[in-house]
């Protein structure tokens, strides 16, 4: 990152917490200047960056001012799940979720998808144009099974930032993930098994374990620092747990980021109880705060911690090119993965090893970022505008999904079976739960352009959410279709 934009992310991050309050003159130009040790300029193109980020405001001869914080809504309530193990249910929601294809004349909501349209994506465009344009037979053979050397490297690097020094030999490329999280959870554990989870939890791992068949045991989850470690500790103590599966970096779907010292105390109690930590940190890449948080396996000394991730929230999912760090268990996730998908596709692992030596990788996470963080604060705003009184939404720290709670008694699934009409797709709550819970919460995706037809989306959902509160059922059909 350049010094701008990290003394960018140090004021940003310092007008969040309220060091700055809205309408507060920000420290001169000269003043950062000396205090950083950075030149005048680069304090003025920090400036620039966040006024693109509408923080600030620059007023004439008077210097910088915080332009004003985001009003934040209510945090969504602790979760507590049933913390017995059960099996996995709601394939049936998934598959509706997943199996719909974009059209035209549907605005989906609920998709995990990164925004693919932004101009730094056209140097990886370019790289994949050129190997079929030129015939690079590289790309076509098979690789190593642990994946082309030169993406490995590149990864290796890239880690360092997340606080983990991992070489290239201890690194698998992965079909996504999705593939990532499977052969890891394989290789610790066997059918019967029960996994923790943080709960809510992304469905995909809910649907792996249900494949797998292995047990689900969800833990209460807070919306600002995590999984509880307490009741965790006591799950561990009373259910022969082989693993805890978490994303403690810009979870999906609350958002949070867990604390430093969470993580190194998670890993404690992991080593105590002799239990295998798979960590997702797909989205760790793309947290608003700069330095990037570390990540779980940064402070693993002994191998049992393995990192799943990939280029499917970051640059685009259709390259189907993730990656894990296995640790301890490196050859039996080879094991899994040969007998899986055997190698991963040659030409986008080139591709993407190419875009991040040229450098086309940071420079695109620095663009998104900060879109995301602008998308986070307006898609709040419009949904405090149209949803509800009393609706809670998390506040995500990087990513872009937003977690909504609606009144306990509501029901997502019958909300979603209206939206379809009216040409919107949402995230159910319950495909977010071993045992079908939260089916008065939704999840919504804030990463595309957001435009006006994405605004009326919005207000559609909220509008219908109010008509199923307030409407008799026999008069929910012609309201909502007056409405149009």
């Amino acid at each position: 990152m350049t010094r701008y934009a990290t003394l960018a992310a140090i004021l940003s991050q310092r007008i969040e917490q309220g060091l700055y309050p809205t309408g507060q003159r920000l420290p001169s130009v000269r003043t950062l200047s000396q205090e950083h040790g950075v030149s005048i300029s680069t304090v003025q193109q920090a400036y620039r960056l966040l006024e693109e980020s509408q923080l600030v405001e620059a007023r004439p001869k008077s210097g910088y001012f915080v332009r004003g914080v985001r009003t934040l809504a209510e945090l969504p309530a602790v979760t507590r799940p049933v913390q017995r193990p059960v099996d996995i249910s709601q394939w049936e929601q998934v598959l509706e979720l997943i199996r719909t294809k974009p059209r035209e004349d549907l605005v989906q909501l609920g998709r995990g998808m990164p925004d693919i349209s932004e101009p730094t994506l056209k140097p990886l465009i370019k790289a994949l144009g050129h190997m079929g344009r030129h015939g690079d037979l590289r790309s076509l053979y098979y690789d190593n099974i642990q994946g082309v050397m030169g993406l490995r490297e590149q990864i290796a690097r890239l880690l360092l930032d997340s606080g983990c020094q991992i070489s290239a030999d201890q690194l698998v490329i992965t079909t996504g993930c999705h593939e990532a999280l499977s052969a890891g959870l394989r290789a610790v554990c066997q059918p019967g098994d029960i996994v923790a989870v943080d709960s809510p939890c992304f469905h995909g791992t809910m649907q792996t374990l249900k494949g797998l068949g292995m047990k689900a045991l969800e833990v209460p989850t807070d919306p600002l620092t995590g999984i509880s470690l307490e009741a965790l500790e006591m799950a561990l103590d009373q259910w022969p747990i082989k693993a805890i599966l978490l994303t403690p970096n810009c979870n999906n779907p609350l958002g949070y980021i867990m604390p430093e010292a969470r993580k190194q105390r998670l890993l404690t109690l992991a080593q105590r109880h002799d239990v295998a930590i798979i960590e997702d940190d797909v989205y760790g890449d793309i947290a608003y705060q700069y330095p990037r948080p570390r990540t779980i396996k940064s402070f693993d000394d002994d191998g049992r911690v393995l990192l799943c991730s990939s280029f499917s929230k970051t640059l685009a999912p259709g390259l189907r090119i993730g990656w894990i760090a296995p640790g301890r268990y490196l050859e039996r996730v080879l094991h899994m993965k040969y007998i899986g998908t055997g190698s991963t596709a040659t030409q986008p692992q080139l591709a993407i090893a190419d875009f991040i030596r040229h450098g086309h990788y940071l420079q695109h996470l620095r663009r998104m970022r900060t879109r995301y963080q602008q998308n986070r604060d307006l898609m709040t705003g419009w949904i405090m505008k149209y949803f509800p009184p009393g609706t809670r939404v998390s506040q995500p720290r990087g990513g872009f999904m937003l977690w909504i709670e609606l009144d306990d008694e509501f029901d997502t699934l019958r909300l979603n079976r209206y939206l379809e009409r009216q040409g919107v797709q949402i995230a159910v709550g319950s495909i977010f739960s071993a045992s079908g819970k939260y089916r008065n919460c939704l999840r919504i995706n804030y990463a595309p352009k957001l435009t006006s037809e994405i605004e009326q989306a919005v207000r559609r959902v909220g509008e219908t959410i109010q008509s199923l509160l307030l409407a008799p059922v026999a008069g929910i059909e012609s309201a909502l279709a007056q409405r149009g």
